[in-house]
């Protein structure tokens, strides 16, 4: 069967990418998107409910280019109820609802950690038809669609195009997501550098990759297991900057007046 990928811009102020580390008082973020978090995403643009069975959506392949991966961002805040009732805890009992906090707590401190000015250049691919249904859901998705989070929107354009190459030929031959701002941003942290191309790193599915994560979704129902393991491949990918060549520090004359130092 044919098969297409879709090209995705995962870009906002912020965004926040859960892994293992979630627990109640603090919110962890991945430096990249992770699987469960983007088959999620699709799942919102299809507008299918939490219990739902994922089906084809967890067969998907994906890939990941962190064009910008952007900063570190820690947002620390209190959460209590006005009414002066104790907490609920995350945990929830055999019909879906959330427990009390043991012992009470009524006020609670937390951490939340994003991502800001990131941006993901993201490769989904899977059967034709398959792609065809999510590409029209992310053009025009059933639920708000939140990068990781529901209070992190995409920017647009979040739809970049389809095309028929495989995931790793999608990410190499595409342009770098940086925007202009973002690029001055790198040659002043670069000390002015203007490289005709720079290397950005990517993470794909591979059953023979190198490195295993334990973000492949199984289910997103509240009670039960959520996900399992999936193998991935770490790979750089060169890309054409834009950048005007560096002037020549060299004078007109030809004398290097750094020559007797050697560099």
């Amino acid at each position: 069967m044919t098969e297409t990928t879709l090209l995705l811009r995962l870009a906002a102020p912020l965004q926040a990418w859960g892994d293992h580390r979630a627990v109640v008082d603090t919110r962890h973020t991945s430096p990249m998107p992770t699987k469960s978090g983007v088959i999620g995403l699709l799942g919102a643009a299809l507008g299918r409910e939490r219990d739902e069975p994922l089906g084809v959506l967890a067969e998907l392949t994906i890939g990941v280019r962190a064009d910008v991966p952007g900063t570190l961002l820690r947002d620390y805040h209190t959460v209590s109820d006005y009414r002066g009732v104790p907490l609920p805890s995350a945990k929830v009992n055999g019909k879906g609802r959330q427990v009390g906090t043991s012992p009470a707590r009524y006020t609670m401190t937390g951490e939340r950690f994003y991502l800001q000015d990131a941006a993901f250049l993201l490769a989904v691919r899977g059967p034709a038809p398959v792609m065809a249904e999510v590409t029209a859901a992310a053009k025009a998705p059933v639920a708000m669609l939140g990068l990781g989070r529901r209070s992190c929107p995409p920017t647009f354009p979040f739809v970049l195009g389809t095309t028929e190459q495989p995931i790793v030929d999608a990410l190499t031959s595409h342009s770098w997501l940086a925007s202009p701002h973002a690029r001055t941003v790198w040659q002043r942290r670069h000390r002015g550098a203007s490289p005709a191309a720079v290397e950005v790193p990517a993470v794909i599915d591979d059953p023979n990759g190198d490195t295993t994560l334990h973000d492949q979704p199984f289910s997103y129902a509240l009670s039960g297991p959520r996900h399992t393991s999936r193998r991935v491949r770490h790979i750089l990918i060169p890309l054409p900057t834009g950048f005007a060549p560096s002037p020549d520090t060299t004078s007109s004359d030809g004398h290097d007046p750094l020559a007797l130092l050697g560099w």
